[in-house]
């Protein structure tokens, strides 16, 4: 179900999150959908829409965010002045993950602290056909766990996720941008956006360079995975309302790290430090731990309608790099098999899945089982 903010700002066709929404209401959608390209395309029930935004993953340690204090507020809370689009900012015990468009891109300066990974990436948007969704279907990237992720494996197409309150984003190289046309154009309609508008994609338009995999996708490294006892919440608010908690915004992402006054020693000892905050065409996107949420008015947040708690699943014994394909599929794929709705949020080091909290039991259960499944 598509939805928009209250105030009547956001009617981005790009967003789809299924579930109700506190504070949003239901609005028609249909004069943002791209004209149907044949006859064929009817009977798809899905849109992949390949959005006008060239990203960079990033990097910035922790003892030199010092270094980028200033251009990262700047993108935070002047983003007409930047011209930056998309922009996603992640904290987890490592480093700062940076994702943003080559206009935020020319805001972080070169430096020793700064890692920059070599590809151009491109957003893939999933949009149900204009159909509204079951409210009691799982969401996020467990919806598109079969007809995107999997597929995109078995061709060796590496992904990078983010999952936001809105929507779901799938980052593919540029470079893959013909094999992932090829892969899914069976299964939806695509269509690539350019200066706003929207017009359908053939894989005969990409062929050129375009070489099928002949050969089978190698059996992926089954990794260790981490599960805090965090619960955390994902939320959203009207960008307007940013100056408001801008104190309380640059405090939980530049100085949480700080010990907390009357915090005991052993209180924090198994929880993982993760924030993550994008502001992507207009619409902002809040994951943090139920402790810092308590630092934010409660009256500007907006969550979901059951005020849910999520779980993290942490991915990764050692950092995972960027070349090794599969790694979402292997959380994702059980997750669709038991209709488990998760968001997956990829970072620099390491992935990190959110479940409901009251499917934590059996989605560890499912991950052990699945770690002594031998390989086949």
């Amino acid at each position: 179900m598509l939805a928009e903010l209250s105030n009547g700002e956001l009617s981005n066709g790009s967003l789809n999150r299924s579930f109700h929404l506190t504070h949003l209401k239901h609005t028609d959608t249909g004069a943002c959908r791209p004209e149907v390209a044949s006859r064929i395309a009817l009977f798809r029930t899905m849109d992949l829409h390949i959005l006008d935004h060239r990203l960079r993953v990033t990097s910035i340690c922790k003892n030199g965010l010092v270094n980028f204090t200033h251009p990262l507020i700047k993108l935070i809370f002047l983003r007409k002045r930047t011209r930056c689009k998309f922009f996603s900012l992640t904290e987890t015990p490592e480093n700062f993950t940076v994702v943003l468009d080559e206009e935020g891109f020319k805001e972080l300066q070169p430096s020793e602290h700064l890692q920059v990974e070599s590809s151009v990436w491109l957003p893939l948007n999933v949009i149900s056909n204009g159909n509204a969704s079951n409210s009691s279907q799982a969401v996020g990237v467990t919806k598109i766990a079969k007809s995107v992720i999997a597929p995109l494996a078995q061709q060796h197409v590496s992904v990078f996720m983010l999952s936001t309150y809105q929507t779901d984003f799938i980052l593919v190289r540029e470079k893959d941008l013909a094999v992932v046309i090829h892969t899914l154009e069976a299964e939806f309609n695509i269509y690539r956006e350019v200066g706003g508008e929207y017009s359908a994609v053939l894989s005969q338009d990409v062929r050129n360079g375009f070489q099928k995999n002949g050969k089978e996708a190698p059996q992926p490294t089954v990794h260790p995975v981490l599960i805090p006892p965090n619960q955390f919440c994902v939320m959203s608010l009207d960008p307007d309302t940013l100056p408001a908690i801008a104190t309380t915004l640059i405090d939980a992402l530049f100085y949480s790290s700080s010990p907390k006054e009357g915090a005991l020693p052993s209180q924090d000892l198994d929880c993982i430090k993760f924030f993550s905050f994008s502001l992507i065409d207009g619409y902002v996107s809040l994951v943090m731990d139920t402790e810092a949420q308590r630092q934010f008015p409660a009256d500007l947040l907006f969550t979901s309608s059951s005020g849910e708690l999520w779980r993290m699943v942490r991915i990764g014994g050692q950092p995972l790099g960027f070349d090794e394909c599969g790694i979402v599929a292997q959380i994702s794929q059980p997750l669709a098999d038991s209709d488990i709705s998760a968001y997956y949020i990829s970072t620099f080091s390491f992935d990190h899945a959110l479940v409901p909290e009251e499917d934590i039991v059996s989605v560890t259960e499912m991950l052990q089982q699945h770690r002594k499944e031998p390989a086949c």
